[in-house]
């Protein structure tokens, strides 16, 4: 019993000994800690007071202030790269005294190489000249570079190409046209720059949490993940504390643009910033393809039309004869990424060729053609894949596949198309969307996101479009749009035509402008 109680006083001696060891450690640490983060800060003082100098040196040259937008992949053909050359354009318009800069990540192009392609793709040619900042780690933003974490991975590698990006060039305005919300920090903070966004999809959003709740798999879902219950739910709390960081890092923006309405509601549940907050919607080409009579309008404007639609293309036959009319050409525009879903668009086409037979107005009659651009060698395995797919369900002999065309060939396309297809789930907004209707062509896009809530609705009480959800819907809806008497066709053309005008580069101009105002005046 003696030798139980010396234990237990030993004990007690060596706990008080070591609480007393502990508790003289704890202002060494206070203090420590004090120290260290006032060494941080002074760094970051003197990082934002040297950045701060080499804009005055750089503004005592130019004599001006400088806007640098930050697009990795400006050389690329979509909707988002269409954005940035139309805000260059209206700025340079605008504010003849300020220049303009854009960094980018593209490799083995000169500038003038990036502006031949904007010309070619978009039939958008700059008033004044632009300087390009060749980023050299734009490999920390590829997904490929992150199998796991994706997301937090692209959002640590986007500060560190944004600290290169700003070490290479400081900017009185920093724009972040990309989506790159983990940039903003950096340049407003170190760089005592302003700093704007225009933001097509939010990183992480309250659909992508639902996905992972309701264990879907998706693109961004990974069957092992979703098929067990324990990793479904660390995804969630991951996403959660993800979106927590999103948010307060977008919410540096002094200005923030937005595409849609889908995307203003996801942004303002996120960054919470409703005041800075509003709608640009992103400028779509529709005067290029107004001024082409419908079919099935006045034959005489419609023979004069493809006549002269014949002459800009270079077509060897004039006039109506240059186009074939008898094969039903179905048309899907967008960039060869993994979220377009393009999977999808095959599937169905093959279920309507399985409806139509090999009759009349069968197999024989109807071709998919998938035009869009390609980024990098992911997006180019990517096609891969995809005519692997229509070998595979034997398809391909009725699938064409069109990469980085060039503007007059997508004019063309669309043009001549009967159907316009579009599949992608929470699509943001949808230019592709918007360029089918302006050129005449029913739309079939999917029932989500900007073209449900902004895109295909009705336009004075008509109908615009269709929409659907799986491959059993999309090929029902081609068989109906196929069927269409000619004077049904003709009056969801013209009201999905007269919708279009809000979409234009004349109102994306405005409200951009409008927009940035305040920061640029």
């Amino acid at each position: 019993m003696a030798g139980h109680e010396h234990h237990h006083h030993h004990f007690s001696l060596c706990f008080c000994d070591l609480m007393r060891l502990l508790w003289s450690l704890v202002m060494p640490c206070v203090y420590l800690s004090l120290a260290l983060t006032l060494l941080l800060l002074l760094a970051l003082l003197g990082l934002r007071m040297w950045l701060q100098g080499r804009r005055t040196s750089r503004r005592a040259q130019e004599g001006g202030p400088a806007v640098a937008f930050f697009h990795p992949y400006c050389n690329a053909g979509g909707g988002g790269e269409r954005v940035l050359w139309c805000s260059l354009r209206a700025l340079m318009n605008r504010y003849p005294n300020v220049s303009f800069a854009v960094y980018t990540g593209d490799k083995g192009v000169t500038g003038e190489q990036i502006l031949e392609g904007a010309r070619q793709r978009f039939n958008i040619t700059l008033p004044r000249p632009v300087t390009f900042i060749f980023l050299r780690h734009r490999g920390l933003v590829e997904a490929g570079s992150y199998p796991h974490f994706t997301l937090l991975g692209q959002s640590l590698g986007s500060m560190f190409l944004g600290w290169e990006a700003l070490t290479a060039f400081v900017p009185d305005l920093y724009m972040d046209s990309m989506g790159y919300a983990f940039t903003l920090p950096i340049f407003r903070y170190l760089g005592g720059c302003k700093v704007a966004s225009y933001v097509h999809y939010p990183t992480v959003s309250t659909d992508m949490l639902s996905v992972v709740r309701e264990r879907n798999p998706r693109f961004n879902n990974a069957d092992f993940i979703s098929r067990n219950p324990v990793l479904s739910a660390l995804k969630v709390v991951y996403y959660c504390c993800f979106a927590l960081l999103y948010g307060l890092a977008g919410s540096c923006s002094d200005v923030v643009m937005v595409n849609s309405t889908w995307t203003l509601g996801h942004i303002l549940a996120l960054w919470r910033a409703p005041s800075r907050t509003s709608i640009v919607y992103p400028p779509c080409d529709v005067r290029a393809f107004l001024d082409i009579p419908l079919e099935g309008e006045d034959e005489d404007e419609l023979e004069e039309g493809w006549e002269e639609l014949g002459r800009e293309l270079g077509s060897e036959e004039e006039g109506r004869g240059g186009v074939d009319r008898k094969c039903h050409s179905i048309v899907s525009v967008g960039q060869f990424r993994p979220e377009k879903d393009h999977p999808l668009q095959i599937r169905a086409f093959r279920k309507l060729l399985d409806r139509k037979g090999d009759g009349p107005g069968g197999r024989e009659a109807l071709r998919l053609v998938l035009i869009g651009g390609c980024r990098n060698q992911e997006d180019e395995d990517r096609v891969l894949m995809l005519r692997g797919l229509c070998q595979e369900l034997g398809v391909s002999d009725r699938v064409d596949f069109r990469l980085n065309v060039p503007f007059e060939e997508l004019k063309r396309e669309l043009v001549s198309a009967t159907i316009g297809l579009h599949t992608m789930w929470n699509e943001h907004f949808g230019i592709g969307v918007v360029e089918c209707m302006a050129a005449g062509t029913i739309v079939l896009a999917h029932k989500s996101g900007g073209p449900k809530l902004d895109i295909v609705v009705s336009h004075e009480g008509r109908q615009t479009g269709f929409l659907a959800d799986s491959e059993d819907s999309y090929a029902a809806a081609m068989e109906t749009i196929l069927a269409m008497s000619p004077s049904a066709k003709m009056e969801i053309k013209r009201a999905a035509r007269e919708s279009v005008g809000r979409f234009s580069d004349q109102e994306f101009e405005a409200c951009f402008l409008a927009a940035t105002e305040c920061l640029l005046n």
